[in-house]
């Protein structure tokens, strides 16, 4: 047990506040008496809100201040939604614990239509995603993806301003929120398939601070690391960025494992996919098969979208 409070990082946005939150409460259940503190950090990610990632930096630009407080020990623990997490962590650094992971699927939001296919011709989808855009214009190239950044909340405020016909958001944010009601209809993962690691959230801590992992290793999901293990492997086998439309979901049930991988053209006009499985113990191999498969039957299109 510290004897000072534990300084949990995060992110000032409504959906960070309401995730580190609840990290905060389940480190406490584990640990009776420990007492906590948040400690705000304002990222690139929260300043910039303009642009799509891929054009200032990727999602490092939500973990990088983050990280830098954990090196100058401003910072215990940092909350990240994995999802945002690079696909390589700085030397020194480490995601100590990954909680048991909610649902990560998409929500599907509009005023017009209850998914994709009862929108009409030429609707405007909103998202900043080229994850969510590659899919959209594979399943309806007749739709037109507009660039829609900023926080649950403000997205749904553009979308009833007008600025788009419907929008695309992480059902588990939702959730997080209270705001599931908002929901017209879930997509199933056949049809959006999710983000790597989309709907876990991860605690990152300095790699020597051995009581600090102690006092998260309660509340770490073996089960939903695994899946994550194998989903960041499919990511790094790609060299997975921001500019790289990619999409991959785990599944782990007695005893084995499978995935399921999509790489994209950002336009939705090509992609790639791939479904492996095998026994859990080997998570970490079967992502990176997955992940060379894509590569190789992707080939020079990939190499060249890259460049």
């Amino acid at each position: 047990m510290l004897n000072r409070p534990l300084r949990i990082g995060t992110r000032g946005s409504p959906m960070a506040l309401a995730q580190t939150g609840m990290v905060r409460d389940q480190i406490v259940a584990a640990n009776p008496g420990l007492e906590t503190e948040l400690v705000v950090v304002t990222t690139v990610a929260d300043k910039i809100l303009d642009r799509p990632l891929s054009e200032i930096g990727g999602k490092g630009l939500f973990t990088k201040e983050l990280e830098q407080a954990l090196f100058a020990g401003e910072v215990d623990v940092a909350v990240h939604s994995m999802k945002d997490v690079e696909t390589w962590l700085p030397e020194g650094l480490t995601i100590a614990c990954i909680l048991e992971r909610d649902d990560p699927r998409d929500a599907f939001l509009s005023p017009h239509a209850d998914g994709l296919a009862g929108l009409p011709e030429g609707a405007r989808v909103g998202t900043s995603s080229l994850r969510r855009g590659a899919q959209v214009l594979m399943r309806r190239p007749d739709l037109r993806v507009v660039p829609l950044r900023g926080n649950a909340n403000t997205r749904m405020r553009k979308l009833e301003a007008g600025e788009c016909d419907a929008t695309l958001l992480a059902l588990a944010g939702l959730q997080r929120l209270g705001l599931e009601s908002m929901a017209r209809s879930v997509l199933p993962v056949e049809e959006m398939l999710p983000a790597v690691a989309q709907g876990a959230l991860g605690i990152e801590c300095r790699s020597d601070d051995a009581p600090i992992r102690d006092l998260l290793a309660p509340i770490a999901c073996a089960r939903t690391t695994t899946a994550i293990s194998a989903e960041r492997a499919l990511l790094a086998e790609l060299d997975g960025s921001c500019r790289t439309p990619i999409a991959a979901l785990a599944r782990i049930a007695g005893g084995k494992l499978s995935l399921d991988g999509l790489l994209f053209l950002p336009d939705g006009s090509r992609h790639w996919a791939v479904s492996r499985d095998g026994s859990v113990a080997d998570a970490e191999r079967i992502g990176r098969d997955a992940g060379a498969a894509l590569k190789a039957a992707a080939g020079d299109t990939y190499a060249r979208h890259l460049q």
